[in-house]
């Protein structure tokens, strides 16, 4: 069956910094889909970030490119297996140069926290109940 993937292509101001960002938070990159100007962030089998430099993200586009770290255009939300696995991703974030992007959200049966990338990319990562979904 066919799976439908994502793409998330970011701006990024130092496309070396951030592959090693998200090297440290346990993604690989995928050499096949990078180059000087581009990374393949591989996050799952249907989840990609591709992070892209500026000038070749200007290339895609004829609006302005925001700065993140200013301005807020979209939140990127992972589910994660765990409260645990929640904490284990976002600690590693902050300890690879990430900040703290708001409130840990915990209702019980959704637990949440978030980071910002190295550039301002909000990043959210939930974790939800599977018994409470179900019914």
């Amino acid at each position: 069956m066919y799976q439908q993937m994502i793409f998330v292509n970011l701006p990024v101001n130092d496309l070396d910094a951030s592959k090693k960002f998200f090297t440290e938070l346990g993604y690989s990159i995928n050499p096949q889909f990078s180059d000087e100007t581009a990374a393949s962030v591989v996050i799952s089998d249907t989840i990609v970030a591709m992070l892209v430099t500026r000038q070749k993200y200007a290339e895609f586009t004829k609006k302005e490119i925001v700065d993140a770290r200013k301005s807020s255009e979209v939140l990127i939300a992972l589910s994660a297996e765990s409260r645990e696995k929640v904490d284990e991703l976002v600690d590693k974030a902050l300890a690879a140069g990430g900040t703290v992007a708001g409130e840990t959200l915990d209702h019980g049966l959704m637990y949440g926290r978030s980071f910002d990338d190295l550039d301002g990319h909000t990043w959210e990562v939930v974790w939800m109940d599977p018994a409470a979904l179900e019914g």
